[in-house]
């Protein structure tokens, strides 16, 4: 016997999931443990640790615009700012003269504690950190902070029949992710005002994942895309710039404190819908589709599709009642502005790979023509 048993949003709860979910949803009515009072209008003072690759890259340049003052904590080996297609030149030359940065190795605490303590940080924004000991290092050198937004993933919840998740919704401490999830716990009992953002699946201009990437490079080739079973698993995708938006609109947001909010798409989409989607983006025909049963090969540690192969989604009606905020993208329009702005430039992370699609076509005996 499990106990008693719980309806939340018309689905049962088993007790132990309820407690697992207790412990990082609380009511948005909640009064904060902290005093300190924000107020978004009022220039912050900002750490980002990250900011060069992806995300950050655009919630930098947000902060900017609305007159923040933004450090970033890196480990120097790329770039501080670089120019990218949204800006131009009169503004990238703003952009790039009022960022700040801090090199350093963010797993070195003594390191973290020496380059930040009494640099007086009003608000920290965590982009990279994945484990809870990287977040502490970083709260015990700024110490009293308004508000540390945090970006933790979607990744963290329990595999489940009933869909889409939901923030209040089990997790599974024995995910990938594990090491957000310990930090959210840090945070949650470190007696300060945080927010976690849990993403699904991000896309946009620079992404180093390869998501709308793995697409564009068969279809730019003109080959068949693989996709495991049936293809009609619904996905979900969000793109960076409704991120970070959504980063946004918590700051100073009392909606926000103590809070997770699932962030993506407002749309979700089958595997099939994504190959599509983005040959729509690419001006390029509609792409074949061939389907293999990944459990008729072994592939060893490549990975012949890029997203887990099942249900994958989430509510995002948390993130839009309490924060104010809404997906701006749609999923064709997103994926036209990460074609347009990268991969159709000729900018992308990895190069084309086939050596898997390869496998595949082989044994279905599909011919590839140049």
């Amino acid at each position: 016997m499990h106990g008693s048993l719980t309806k939340v949003d018309g689905r049962t709860k088993l007790p132990n999931e309820q407690l697992s979910a207790q412990k990082r949803t609380k009511p948005a009515t909640q009064a904060t443990r902290r005093t300190t009072t924000m107020s978004a209008a009022s220039p912050k003072k900002v750490l980002m640790m990250g900011g060069t690759r992806f995300i950050g890259v655009y919630l930098a340049r947000e902060l900017v615009r609305q007159g923040h003052e933004v450090t970033l904590f890196t480990r120097g080996k790329s770039p501080v700012t670089f120019q990218i297609p949204d800006d131009n030149d009169e503004f990238y030359a703003e952009y790039s003269s009022k960022i700040k940065h801090i090199a350093g190795d963010r797993k070195d605490a003594q390191g973290v504690k020496e380059k930040l303590s009494g640099k007086g940080f009003d608000v920290v924004y965590d982009l990279n950190g994945r484990e809870a000991s990287d977040t502490e290092a970083v709260l015990n050198a700024c110490g009293d902070v308004e508000q540390y937004i945090y970006c933790s993933s979607a990744g963290v919840y329990l595999k489940s029949d009933e869909m889409p998740h939901c923030e209040e919704d089990a997790v599974d401490p024995k995910c990938r992710h594990k090491g957000k999830l310990d930090t959210e716990e840090l945070m949650d009992r470190s007696n300060i005002n945080w927010t976690s953002i849990r993403p699904v699946y991000i896309y946009g201009p620079l992404n180093y994942n390869p998501v709308e990437e793995w697409f564009f490079h068969r279809i730019a080739a003109g080959r068949p895309v693989p996709v495991p079973n049936s293809g009609l698993q619904i996905t979900q995708l969000g793109h960076v710039k409704d991120l970070s938006d959504a980063f946004m609109c918590c700051l100073g947001n009392e909606n926000a404190k103590s809070q997770v909010f699932n962030v993506s798409g407002e749309k979700f989409v089958t595997f099939d819908g994504i190959a599509r989607a983005c040959a729509k983006a690419a001006g390029a025909p509609e792409p074949e589709l061939v389907h293999f049963n990944p459990k008729e090969f072994d592939f060893g540690k490549a990975k012949p599709f890029p997203m887990r192969d099942q249900h994958f989604f989430t509510s995002i009606s948390k993130a839009k009642s309490l924060l104010g905020w809404a997906p701006k993208y749609g999923l064709v329009d997103g994926l036209q502005d990460s074609y347009e702005k990268d991969f159709g430039r000729g900018t992308f992370r990895k190069a084309a790979d086939f050596t898997t699609d390869d496998m595949i076509l082989e044994k279905l005996k599909k011919v590839v023509v140049a």
